[in-house]
C-alpha cells in the first residue's frame, strides 16, 4: 500500500504536468501541420487551420505551465523540488518572480513563453511566409517543450519537469514519514547574488532576445525552402534588428546587474556565460549589415544567409554551454547538469543539419554574383566589417569552448590565467577596426563612390576626431596603453562621422537616422567601457598594507581595503568617511557609510552623502556582498564591504540548548564577609551586611527552612545600585536567587555559606564589553562610465528607428 503523505498539494503539479505534455503535443502537431501546409500544392488550407489551432493551444498550455509553477512557488509548496530549491518564505514577491526563472526549468519556460508570443505575432503578420516560417518556429518550440517533459522512455529520461515532487527528487529518511512536510520549515531560498531588482527584468529581456533570434533564422530557412531567395532578407531584416536590439539591451542589463550587485568591481568579466550571450549578438549584427549590403547591391547573398543561420545555431550552442554542466568549473553563472547533455546536442544538431542541408541543396540556385565589389563602395566595407565581427566571435568562442574541446578530445588545455587581459588583448584591436569602419562607411555609397568626395569628407572627420581624441585622452588619462589611445580615437571618429550623417537626417533625410544613431551609441558604449575599465582607480588605499581579519589576504588585497570602526572617521581620497552603524533587512545587513568632502582651506563640508553597501552571511557562499554607488556625471564612486563580523543570534531569550548565563563571561567567585569590597572591570561591589530574616516571594518557609540575603552596593559609572541576592535551604536542598543589574552588565549570585570559616560565597557574572563594530571597505572610482550606459540607450533608440524604417520597406505578399 502506498504511503499517504499529509499536507501535499498535488493538483497544481498534476495540472502543470498536463500542460507540459499538452505544450509538447501541440507544438509537434503545429510543426507537422505547418510543414504539410507548406509542401502541399493545394488551395485547401485545412493543414493551416490545424496548425493555427495547435499553435493557439500551445500558447494556452505554455501560460498554464507558468501559472501552475508560479502558484506553487508563491504559496510555498515545498513538497515540489523546484519551489524548495529556489524559493523561501522570506522572499518578497518581486524576488519570488526572480526565483521563478533561477532554475533551468523556469528559464526554459521563459524561452518558451516568448517564443509562443512571437509565434502569435507571426501568425498575424507573416502573411505568405506564415507556413514555412512557423514550421521552423514551432519545431524549436517542440524542442523547448521536450526539455520540460521529465518523463522516462525506455530507460532514458527526457527533460526535467519543474513539477517533480521533492520526495521523488531527493532521497532521505524523512520521506518515510507521512508527515514529512512538518519537518520542512522553509526552502533553500534564492541565490543572494540574484536578489537584485535587475534580476527581475534582465532574464526576461535576455530570453526575449534569444527567442527572437529564431525569427530571422526561420525566414532564411523559409527563403531557401520555398526558393524565395531574394524576398526573405527584406522580410527578415526588421526581425533581425529587433533581435539585435533586445538581446543587446539584455546583455547590457546583465552588465548593470553585475555592476550594481556583484562585488568583483566592474561590469564585464569575460565570464563564459557572458561570452555565450554576446557571441550570437555580434554575429547577428554582422548578418544585419551584410543583409543591408545584399538588399542594396545583390552582393554577398551567401554570407548574409550563412551569418543569419549561424547566429541562431550559436544561441543553441550558448544554451548548451550554460545548461549542460560543462562550464561547471569555469563559470559561477552556469547551471548544473540535469542530464540534458545529449538532449541539448540533439537540439543543436537538428537545426544545424536543417540549415546545412538546405544550403547544400539550394547552392546552385542561390543568387550569388560573380562580380567583385568596388573598394570605394559601402557593401565592400560592410562585408569587411562583418568579417571582423565574425573573427571577433571566433576568438571568444574558441577560448570559451576550451572545456568542450577537453571533454570531446580528452585533452587538458587550461583556460587563460588572466581571462580579462587575454580577451582584451584580442578584442580591443577588433573593436578598433569595427569602430573605424562604422565611421568612414557613412561617407561611402553603395556600388560606387567618388574617391575625391570621399577623401574630402573623411579628412575633415579625421581632423576633428584627432583633436577631440587628443583632448579626451589627456583629460581621461588614457595614455598608459597605445591600443587604448587608438580605440579612443576610433570611437570618437565613429561618433564624429555618424554625427555628420545625423546632421543630414535633421535636414529631412530621416530614414538615415537609425543607423547613425545606433553607430553613435555603439561607439560611446565602446569608449565608456574602455575608459572606465582602463582608468578605474581603487581609492580605498591602505597605507599600512594589512587588515586585521584572519585569512583576509587570501581573498583580497589588504592594500586596496580600509578597516573602518564605528564612529571613527578616516581619510580616503577627497573624502572623510565614517562607518555609522548597520541595519538588518531580512538576511541582508546594510552598512551606513557617511562620505564628507571637506574643503581643506575653509574646513566647510562641500558635499555629504551616505552609501549603504550590504552583505549577508550565507552558509554556503560565505560573505555575499552587494555594493552601493554614488553616481556623478563624469564618474562613479563604487563602494562595497569585503569583510564584516558575522551577526550572531540573539541570546537574550533562553531557549532549548542554551543557558541563561551564555551572555556572560566566566564568573568571578569570591568568599566574602560583611565590609569587604570586590573590584570588577566597571566598578566595585561593597558587601554591606547579611539579612538573616529574608523572605522569598511566593515561596512559603517552613520552620526548618533558612533564607538569607546578602545586601550589596554596586558602584559603577558614578551610580550606586543596592541589591540583595538570596540563598535558600529548603527541605535540605540548596537554592539561590540571583539579582541582575542590566545597566551595570552584572548578575550576582549568593551561592553558598561556609559557617566554619564565617564566609559567604558570591559569584559575579559580567557581560563582556561590546566589541567595536567594524567593516572592511573597498571603494573604486569609475571615470566616464555613464558613456557606457548612455551609449546603450542611444544604441537602442537607433535600432528602434531602423526597425520602423525597415518595417515600412517590408511588404510581405499575401
Amino acid at each position: 500500500m502506498d504511503t499517504q503523505f499529509a499536507g501535499e498539494h498535488l493538483l497544481p503539479g498534476q495540472l502543470g504536468q498536463f500542460f507540459i505534455v499538452l505544450s509538447f503535443g501541440t507544438a509537434l502537431l503545429a510543426t507537422l501541420s505547418y510543414y504539410f501546409a507548406t509542401v502541399k500544392d493545394t488551395l485547401d488550407d485545412s493543414w493551416k487551420r490545424i496548425a493555427r489551432l495547435s499553435s493557439g493551444l500551445n500558447t494556452i498550455s505554455v501560460i498554464g505551465i507558468g501559472s501552475c509553477l508560479f502558484y506553487i512557488i508563491y504559496n510555498h509548496y515545498f513538497e515540489y523540488h523546484y519551489a524548495y530549491s529556489h524559493s523561501s518564505r522570506s522572499l518578497p514577491v518581486y524576488y519570488i518572480i526572480s526565483s521563478f526563472w533561477e532554475g533551468q526549468e523556469g528559464s526554459f519556460w521563459l524561452w518558451m513563453f516568448w517564443q509562443s508570443a512571437l509565434a502569435n505575432i507571426l501568425m498575424w503578420k507573416a502573411k505568405s511566409w506564415e507556413n514555412s516560417v512557423m514550421t521552423t518556429v514551432m519545431l524549436s518550440q517542440t524542442f523547448l517543450a521536450s526539455m520540460l517533459l521529465g518523463v522516462e522512455i525506455l530507460g532514458t529520461r527526457i527533460g526535467s519537469s519543474p513539477f517533480i515532487l521533492l520526495r521523488e527528487a531527493v532521497e532521505g529518511p524523512i520521506f518515510s514519514r507521512p508527515d514529512y512536510l512538518t519537518l520542512i520549515g522553509d526552502g533553500n531560498g534564492l541565490n543572494p547574488l540574484l536578489q537584485n531588482y535587475w534580476m527581475v527584468i534582465h532574464p526576461p529581456t535576455l530570453f526575449l532576445g534569444f527567442a527572437s533570434m529564431i525569427v530571422p533564422f526561420a525566414y532564411a530557412i523559409g527563403g531557401l525552402w520555398e526558393k524565395r531567395f531574394k524576398e526573405w532578407p527584406t522580410a527578415a531584416l526588421p526581425w533581425a534588428l529587433f533581435a539585435v536590439m533586445i538581446l543587446g539591451a539584455g546583455i547590457i542589463m546583465g552588465s548593470f546587474w553585475a555592476y550594481e550587485a556583484l562585488n568583483f568591481g566592474g561590469f564585464w568579466a569575460w565570464d563564459p556565460v557572458e561570452n555565450a550571450s554576446i557571441i550570437p549578438w555580434l554575429m547577428l549584427i554582422a548578418a544585419v549589415h551584410v543583409i543591408l549590403a545584399y538588399k542594396s547591391t545583390g552582393h554577398s547573398y551567401f554570407t548574409a544567409t550563412f551569418l543569419t543561420l549561424i547566429s541562431f545555431i550559436l544561441v543553441l550552442y550558448a544554451s548548451f554551454l550554460t545548461r549542460s554542466g560543462i562550464l561547471g568549473e569555469t563559470s559561477v553563472h552556469s547551471f548544473t547538469d540535469l542530464g540534458m547533455f545529449g538532449h541539448l546536442l540533439l537540439y543543436i544538431a537538428a537545426f544545424a543539419i536543417l540549415a546545412i542541408a538546405l544550403m547544400w541543396t539550394r547552392w546552385k540556385q542561390m543568387p550569388i554574383t560573380e562580380k567583385d565589389e568596388e573598394t570605394y563602395s559601402r557593401e565592400f566595407w560592410l562585408f569587411i566589417g562583418a568579417l571582423v565581427l565574425g573573427l571577433s566571435c571566433v576568438q571568444v568562442l574558441a577560448t570559451t569552448s576550451i572545456p568542450v574541446f577537453n571533454a570531446a578530445f580528452g585533452t587538458k588545455i587550461a583556460p587563460p590565467a588572466d581571462e580579462i587581459q587575454h580577451y582584451n588583448k584580442w578584442q580591443v584591436p577588433f573593436a578598433v577596426v569595427v569602430a573605424i569602419i562604422s565611421g568612414f562607411t557613412q561617407f561611402l555609397k553603395y556600388k560606387h563612390t567618388d574617391p575625391a568626395k570621399f577623401w574630402r569628407k573623411i579628412r575633415i572627420a579625421l581632423l576633428i576626431a584627432l583633436i577631440a581624441a587628443a583632448g579626451f585622452v589627456y583629460i581621461a588619462k588614457v595614455y598608459t596603453n597605445l591600443m587604448y589611445i587608438v580605440l579612443t580615437f576610433a570611437g570618437i571618429f565613429s561618433v564624429v562621422s555618424n554625427l555628420d550623417v545625423l546632421y543630414d537626417a535633421l535636414k529631412g533625410k530621416w530614414k538615415l537616422a537609425g543607423s547613425s544613431v545606433a553607430h553613435i551609441g555603439f561607439a560611446l558604449l565602446l569608449i565608456g567601457a574602455l575608459v572606465s575599465a582602463a582608468t578605474s582607480e581603487v581609492v580605498s588605499v591602505n597605507t599600512s598594507g594589512t587588515i586585521a581579519v584572519e585569512g583576509f589576504d587570501k581573498v583580497e588585497k589588504p592594500k586596496d581595503n580600509l578597516m573602518l570602526y564605528e564612529g571613527e572617521p578616516m581619510e580616503m581620497d577627497n573624502y572623510t568617511i565614517t562607518y555609522l552603524g548597520d541595519s538588518i533587512d531580512g538576511p541582508n545587513v546594510y552598512y551606513r557609510v557617511n562620505y564628507k568632502n571637506i574643503d581643506k582651506k575653509t574646513g566647510k563640508v562641500v558635499e555629504e552623502f551616505d552609501l549603504y553597501p550590504n552583505a549577508q552571511q550565507n552558509p554556503k557562499m560565505g560573505l555575499v556582498a552587494s555594493p552601493d554607488t554614488r553616481h556623478y556625471l563624469t564618474y562613479d564612486i563604487y563602494t562595497h564591504a569585503t569583510a564584516a563580523p558575522q551577526i550572531k543570534e540573539d541570546k537574550h531569550e533562553p531557549h532549548e540548548g542554551h543557558s541563561e548565563d551564555e551572555e556572560y563571561d566566566t564568573p568571578l567567585t569570591k568568599e566574602v564577609s560583611p565590609g569587604d569590597t570586590i573590584n570588577y572591570s566597571k566598578g566595585f561591589i561593597v558587601v554591606k551586611s547579611v539579612n538573616r530574616d529574608a523572605s522569598i516571594e511566593k515561596i512559603p518557609l517552613a520552620p526548618n527552612d533558612i533564607a538569607v540575603g546578602m545586601e550589596l552596593d554596586v558602584v559603577t559609572g558614578g551610580k550606586t545600585f543596592t541589591v540583595q541576592p538570596l540563598y535558600l535551604i529548603k527541605n535540605g536542598n540548596k537554592f539561590d536567587f540571583a539579582k541582575t543589574i542590566e545597566e551595570a552588565g552584572l548578575k550576582l549570585r549568593f551561592s553558598n555559606i561556609y559557617p566554619d570559616r564565617d564566609k559567604l560565597e558570591l559569584m559575579v557574572y559580567q557581560k563582556p564589553a561590546a566589541p567595536k563594530k567594524w567593516i572592511v571597505l573597498k571603494a573604486i572610482k569609475f571615470p566616464y562610465i555613464n558613456l557606457l550606459w548612455g551609449g546603450t540607450i542611444i544604441m537602442v533608440i537607433g535600432f528602434l528607428l531602423s526597425i520602423f524604417r525597415r518595417q515600412k520597406e517590408s511588404r510581405p505578399t499575401r
